[in-house]
């Protein structure tokens, strides 16, 4: 199976943008006979597009049934590739919003995951419609298992997600280059103690309320074994 791991920009509250990253990186993962193509947290409305008033962000939070989801389908079937998306989840019946990860596999949405950890959030000005999801599960994926936790889950809750499946583990993060040296090691080896092949994807982000130089890494053991350079738009392909 080849992995595709899109260390693309996206921009905060702008959703045609992100679509637009998204096709592109689907084009550059095509080239390189990428199956499935991960890309990172909150990606289709991007981390920082929140303001925790619920009147506010419910007109930034889209439904699976959503006709920006739909689009995203509509990639997926129109250039024969995979997709798993991070995105701001409305839940119209309960008026509830999440931190989601929709697996879209040949058109269709495969499987939803909900963020379990509050810290996506800034949970001292949010109220009941800010949720958080419960399940933790293998994903049957074309005769592989894999599974998936959005970053602070596998840092607050690591033995719910102990696993022997493929991990993929797309996060939003922050840090400075210099940072990064000493949190490289600190992700692989958070990553080992889940399962021995992590797929950790992150976003670039040039916005003034957050600055990220993205970056892509397969970890292994506890090893990097593969990453792409910072402040770079590539797609790292790794196949297990």
């Amino acid at each position: 199976m080849r992995f595709g791991l899109a260390s693309y920009e996206f921009r905060n509250n702008d959703i045609s943008f992100n679509l637009s990253q998204i096709e592109k990186a689907i084009k550059e993962a095509k080239e390189k006979d990428v199956q499935l193509l991960c890309f990172g947290e909150t990606f289709l409305q991007g981390f920082e597009s929140l303001k925790w008033k619920y009147e506010d962000d419910k007109q930034v939070a889209v439904s699976l049934d959503s006709d920006e989801i739909y689009y995203i389908k509509e990639l997926s079937r129109k250039y024969e590739i995979d997709l798993f998306v991070g995105y701001v989840e409305l839940e119209p019946a309960d008026e509830k919003l999440y931190s989601s990860y929709v697996l879209i596999e040949g058109g269709k949405v495969k499987y939803n995951y909900r963020r379990i950890s509050k810290n996506w959030k800034e949970y001292e000005k949010t109220d009941e419609h800010y949720c958080e999801g419960d399940e933790v599960e293998d994903i049957a994926y074309r005769g592989i298992k894999l599974s998936t936790g959005l970053c602070g889950d596998l840092w607050i809750f690591p033995e719910r997600f102990k696993t022997d499946s493929i991990l993929i583990w797309p996060v939003f993060v922050d840090f400075s280059l210099e940072e990064w040296k000493t949190e490289m090691l600190d992700y692989a080896q958070q990553a080992n103690l889940i399962s021995k092949n992590v797929l950790m994807v992150n976003s670039i982000c040039k916005d003034e309320i957050c600055v990220s130089h993205g970056g892509a890494f397969y970890l292994k053991n506890g090893e990097i074994m593969d990453k792409t350079k910072f402040d770079n738009e590539q797609v790292l392909v790794v196949e297990i």
